[in-house]
Formats: structure tokens, C-alpha cells, sequence
């Protein structure tokens, strides 16, 4: 490398330094309406001026055991794919018609022939044609900052630089009515707080 160059590469390394500096994360914890930890929440944080969020490579995986999906929920940004293997004795049929995601996989056992891309945002419930008890959700988002809680109602969202975002939060049992439920968020730089109370739908319980 010549001088010329190295100069280069350490001013740009300079540049880029406070900004991954000021990177923040945001530690949320949701709750069900009674104040229980809510697993399996989705937590997503959009940037308020409507810009572009930097995209993700990485696929993701929702395979077929026992005759479940697993995991019961995913969250990926919007042109993500997803591979769907069979990793059970008896063949499976997966398929969906929500809008965000139409296809359908006829009845197969070990991987399926290809992964499925996810280009549009929105919910997208999965079901198998020869076991009706099997269900899935994955919700695809427009932001890389995202997260799904875990057993404890808790998710951290690593990486968001300062500026004002709107905050939304799904989960399978919340009313059909409401797809989300969003609050307004301002970060400074500094490591953040936050947190939900989702009102489900009638009957439903945290799990």
C-alpha cells in the first residue's frame, strides 16, 4: 500500500470512528396488560425521517420438528429469504396466503427445493396442509433494528444511531385490529430504555 493510500485509509478510519462510537442500544421490556413478561414480541425501530435503513445479508431458517414449526415466531428485514427444512419422519406442506407472503411448498420431507424470498413488509401466519395444529408467524420489517423477546419479556436493539425513530411492537395475540402498537423515540447517543404493555386479545395469556 502506498502512503497516499494509508493516509487515506486512517483519515476515513477516523471519520467512521464517532459515528460507530455514538451508536446506541435500547433495552425494551414488554409486558402483557396484567404487568407479566411477554415472550415472543416483536420490537422494531423505524427511523422517523422516513430514510433507508442499511440492509441485512443474513437468512434466516423455520424448520418443521415434531411437528411444530420452530420457531413459533421470526422477525426479518424485508428482502430477506427463509429456508424451511423438514426435519421430521413424515413429509409436510407448507404454505401461507397472508399478503405480505404468498407461496406454498406441496409435501416434502428434508430441505425444500428453494428458500423463500420475503420482499414486502407486513405478518405472514404459515400453516401445513396435512397438520393443522402447525402454525408459524414471521413478521418482515423495514429496519435492521430488530429484536424478539425472550422468556423474561425482554429485547435489545444494538446499533441505533442518535435521532428519532418510531418504536412498534407486535405479537401474535394482540387484537386483530391492531397490527401494532407504536410509541415516539429520541436517542441522544447514550444507551436507552423503553417498554410496552400490550393489551391481547380476549383470552389470550402470556407464554
Amino acid at each position: 500500500m502506498t502512503l497516499h493510500a494509508l493516509c487515506k485509509s486512517l483519515f476515513a478510519a477516523l471519520l467512521a470512528g464517532p459515528v460507530l462510537a455514538s451508536a446506541a442500544s435500547l433495552a425494551v421490556d414488554v409486558t402483557d396488560a396484567a404487568g407479566t413478561p411477554l415472550a415472543d414480541a416483536v420490537v422494531f425501530a423505524e427511523p422517523a425521517s422516513g430514510q433507508a435503513a442499511p440492509k441485512s445479508s443474513h437468512g434466516a431458517e423455520i424448520e418443521q420438528r415434531k411437528r411444530r414449526f420452530n420457531p413459533l415466531v421470526t422477525v426479518i428485514q424485508t428482502g430477506t429469504e427463509i429456508n424451511f427444512p423438514n426435519n421430521d419422519s413424515v413429509k409436510h406442506h407448507v404454505y401461507s396466503f397472508s399478503p405480505a407472503k404468498v407461496f406454498d411448498l406441496p409435501l416434502y420431507s428434508g430441505k425444500a427445493a428453494a428458500p423463500q424470498l420475503f420482499d414486502k413488509p407486513g405478518t405472514v401466519v404459515l400453516g401445513c396442509n396435512i397438520h393443522d395444529q402447525m402454525i408459524a408467524y414471521v413478521e418482515v420489517v423495514d429496519t435492521p433494528f430488530f429484536g424478539k423477546s425472550d422468556a423474561s419479556g425482554k429485547v435489545k436493539l444494538d446499533g441505533l444511531p442518535p435521532g428519532k425513530y418510531r418504536l412498534k411492537a407486535w405479537h401474535y395475540n394482540l387484537p386483530l385490529t391492531v397490527p401494532f402498537v407504536e410509541q415516539a423515540l429520541t436517542l441522544t447517543g447514550g444507551d436507552s430504555t423503553a417498554n410496552f404493555r400490550l393489551e391481547l386479545k380476549p383470552g389470550a395469556t402470556a407464554k
